[in-house]
């Protein structure tokens, strides 16, 4: 490859060597384990040379950021893979209880930086890329978001991974690998714009395919009954079959030795290619098997609107189900030959499946199918077994958001687990029957069938009759589940649900997301925080120390500048650093209340105009997807976007009130909003948010947070002290009472000046003068239908926390004091405890380490 005279003297040269594997020394680590790094900068800086020429046959005089990435990313994978490998050895040799973690979404972000920083080599690749004319910053933007999720359900199941590689727990990651993400959003004339999110277009560094873990699925078709010796048997015949491919990508713990797996599923068709009907010139028909197949595992979340879409979402969870529990036990078997029914007793103590949410629930039906109709178990034998291996963690409180299919559907597609369903039922409602007998309303509202909206199978309840434990994600929300949602099933099952609050890694989420403060905190106190998050209390009386908050401050002013540019990178729009950082990014719903705060930035802006004084600087910024089929989030987002048009270009309000949307939220994305986040928006109305954790990470990152009584927020605020976070709103019962004393919004609305003012603008078309019916609707949800998620009633409590919010922010000092306090006062949402309590409390398994 020739380059010009004039290139070579402007570009790194690159010695052309042998490859080789870099020299290593060995380390001994906290737990005896040996790992291997290099002896030396020069090692790794040659280790990247190799990969830059052997890996992507570049030489540094052509090669673009794309390969300089690839080379990085390379050259860390080395590291992570003999890690890898010795795990996996580990794991075989000790032969200990496993845990398979089933969920639908793994929002696992970019792992160029996470793998660097876990294995210890982050310094050495940043300063071995300096060394050869590169930045590793650069090199990390070339890494595309991995589209395997969605919100927090997929972003918590990433962190759970990372806590049990980093705490040893022998475990494995099932889901689907999607070759397109939900979509990539971009915002155009103020509406949300869905664009493929084809993430897997330049491959995956990653992963690695594995053609010899391939399963066959099976769909449609019909069962057949025969008798034999053993009784009534029965067989799924004339079926569709789809094979699934296994993807493997690793998943390294911190300052460990153990890197875990997690195996993503992909659609193959039995047939590829129909060579008979192309020569026939039917071109389409050739390969429509094969596109049929393989859009199971094209799309997360196809729309779900259609019957098709609908049939489609089916196929993909039982789709990956199917493949996960085969894969578990052909692993299972061959450790332990099945020689004598009795070995099967050993399943539930080498086996342990977490259903993260409704989605895998369909696991229950398919451990019965694989264990009776094709390991020839009895039905008792195999449902003793299912019981003791499955846990389910419920992640809503909303009827409508658990997952229900209809029965034809159901029975067209899985024509034998509709059977199994039913039998599960008949045997479950007999139970309940003989210890509540006569209580026949019971049996019809815990029925896993639903015979009052057109019979459907409620998956849920599935999940819950066949799982050893359920658990909510908040105290709060535990504890409604028990007394609302599934208060019939804690009559029946005392005892059985139980709490797990959620956390975050603190790896991702401040080591990664946010050095500067990870250092700061470092020299102040120690290192240990990186792996017991609970060092973090360590910073308590620091936050009466004015050198430590002045170096805090300088953390967060770094990482607001850090945000405004991006922001005005994306959006054109520049913003005051000095400002009020107030951030709402999360999904869009209604029972999140992004409305709720455009309402209170209509009524600053309002003030402002008519010349308040007293108004703090403030920049407001949004990010969130709507779901494509939801119409009303998309208004939500449209409104947002009206209204920011109309402040941000208004002389008279100047830098006190901008308005951002942040466009195609996602994990990278997050890593720079939280650290950069004044004020952190977790306004949901009280009983309706189970958790969260993005109010656990703006937390760590030294936001504030303003609040309802809602999911984490009350255990946030137990830890943090009242006087530390801004509290506002209707409680869970004060919700529950107000809805059923007959709330009447236009109470409110005639009540309150400045709530008139701001509705009667909407609706009047002052944000959408081209077209002032524009918002009609949300004026209509909010008070001819009702108002169900209650804004009005929490505006104005809403907007005088607001105004206390300002006044803090005025006392920089007591802001940071408090700020800082936060940060100390976190260690109890890592995922780590979280992480911790499935062990013990439900998993019932150690830690294995080498």
């Amino acid at each position: 490859m020739a380059t010009t005279k004039t290139a070579a003297k402007s570009e790194p040269q690159v010695k052309v060597t042998k490859p080789r594997a870099a020299t290593k020394v060995k380390v001994q680590a906290e737990d005896d384990a040996t790992s291997l790094v290099p002896t030396a900068l020069t090692t790794l800086a040659e280790s990247l040379e190799n990969h830059l020429i052997f890996s992507c046959f570049k030489t540094a005089v052509i090669a673009t950021p794309r390969d300089w990435y690839s080379t990085a990313a390379y050259t860390v994978r080395d590291h992570v893979i003999e890690r890898w490998v010795k795990t996996a050895e580990n794991y075989y040799a000790k032969d200990p209880k496993r845990i398979y973690y089933l969920s639908l979404e793994f929002l696992i972000g970019r792992m160029l930086t996470n793998a660097a920083l876990n294995v210890g080599i982050k310094d050495e690749v940043s300063a071995g890329l300096s060394a050869l004319g590169r930045k590793m910053e650069e090199a990390v933007e070339m890494e595309p978001d991995a589209a395997l999720g969605n919100g927090g359900l997929g972003r918590l199941a990433a962190c759970f991974l990372d806590s049990m590689a980093t705490m040893d727990i022998p475990a494995t990651g099932y889901g689907i690998r999607y070759e397109y993400g939900m979509f990539k959003q971009s915002i155009e004339n103020g509406q949300q714009i869905e664009n493929p999110d084809n993430w897997l277009r330049y491959g995956n560094i990653w992963e690695f395919q594995r053609p010899e873990a391939t399963y066959d699925v099976k769909f449609f078709g019909k069962t057949v009954q025969f008798t034999t010796e053993n009784g009534v048997e029965h067989r799924w015949v004339d079926a569709e079959h789809v094979v699934a491919m296994a993807y493997d990508v690793p998943v390294p713990g911190y300052d460990t030795a153990t890197v875990n797996n997690l195996r993503l599923w992909s659609a193959k068709a039995t047939r590829e290619f129909d060579l008979r009907s192309f020569n026939e010139g039917n071109y389409e028909k050739a390969v429509e098997e094969r596109n049929d197949t393989e859009s199971i595992s094209k799309v997360l979340y196809p729309n779900d609107s259609s019957a098709s879409g609908r049939e489609l979402r089916l196929k993909q969870q039982y789709f990956f189900v199917s493949a996960s529990i085969q894969d578990i036990l052909r692993r299972f078997k061959s450790a332990h030959p099945m020689n004598k029914l009795e070995d099967w007793k050993l399943l539930p103590e080498k086996t342990a499946i977490q259903l993260n949410d409704t989605h895998p629930s369909i696991g229950v039906a398919e451990m019965m199918y694989q264990l009776v109709d094709n390991h020839d178990l009895s039905w008792d034998f195999a449902w003793g077994l299912v019981v003791k291996i499955f846990a389910y963690t419920n992640h809503t409180l909303m009827p409508e958001a658990l997952e229900t299919w209809s029965i034809d559907l159901f029975g067209k597609l899985l024509p034998r687990h509709l059977e199994i369903i039913y039998e599960i039922n008949q045997q479950f409602l007999s139970m309940v029957n003989h210890q509540f007998p006569g209580d026949t309303d019971l049996l019809r509202r815990v029925s896993i069938i639903d015979e009052t909206h057109g019979r459907r199978l409620r998956m849920a309840h599935l999940a819950v009759v066949g799982s050893h434990t359920v658990n909510g994600v908040a105290a709060l929300h535990s504890e409604l589940l028990k007394t609302t949602l599934f208060a019939d099933f804690d009559r029946i099952y005392p005892g059985k649900i139980i709490n797990v609050t959620n956390g975050i890694t603190p790896r991702r989420w401040l080591n990664q997301a946010n050095p500067e403060l990870t250092q700061l905190i470092a020299t102040a106190i120690g290192d240990g925080f990186k792996k017991d998050l609970t060092e973090l209390t360590k910073l308590t009386p620091l936050a009466d120390d004015a050198d430590f908050r002045k170096a805090f401050r300088a953390v967060k002013r770094t990482k607001k500048a850090q945000l405004a540019a991006k922001i005005e990178k994306l959006t054109g729009v520049k913003i005051n650093n000095e400002s009020l950082f107030d951030v709402q990014i999360k999904r869009i719903h209604e029972y999140k209340r992004q409305l709720l705060n455009v309402l209170h930035v209509i009524t600053l802006y309002n003030r402002v105009r008519k010349g308040c004084q007293s108004i703090t600087p403030r920049t407001v910024i949004f990010g969130g997807k709507a779901a494509p089929g939801y119409w009303m989030a998309k208004q939500i987002i449209r409104l947002i976007n009206d209204v920011a048009s109309i402040v941000n270009n208004d002389p008279a309000v100047g830098d006190k009130l901008k308005v951002i949307y942040y466009p195609n939220y996602e994990v990278s994305a997050a890593e720079i909003l939280f650290p950069g986040s004044d004020l952190s928006e977790q306004i949901s109305t009280a009983g309706t948010e189970a958790s969260g954790t993005g109010n656990m990470k703006m937390a760590l990152n030294g936001a504030l947070t303003i609040g309802t009584l809602d999911g984490a927020n009350v255990e946030i605020m137990e830890e943090v002290g009242i006087d530390n976070i801004f509290i506002f709103g209707l409680t869970t019962p004060e919700v529950a009472s107000t809805k059923a004393n007959g709330y009447n919004p236009w109470d409110y609305y005639h009540g309150n000046a400045e709530l008139k003012e701001v509705l009667d603008m909407i609706a009047g078309g002052f944000f959408s003068v081209e077209e002032p019916a524009r918002y009609q609707a949300i004026y209509d949800t909010l008070l001819h239908k009702g108002d169900n998620y209650l804004l009005l009633a929490d505006y104005a409590s809403y907007i005088a926390k607001q105004d206390e919010v300002g006044a803090v922010y005025h006392d920089i000092e007591e802001w940071t004091r408090r700020a800082i306090l936060n940060v100390a006062r976190m260690a109890k949402f890592s995922s780590d405890r979280t992480i911790g309590e499935y062990a013990k409390n439900i998993w019932h398994v150690a830690s294995i380490k080498r």
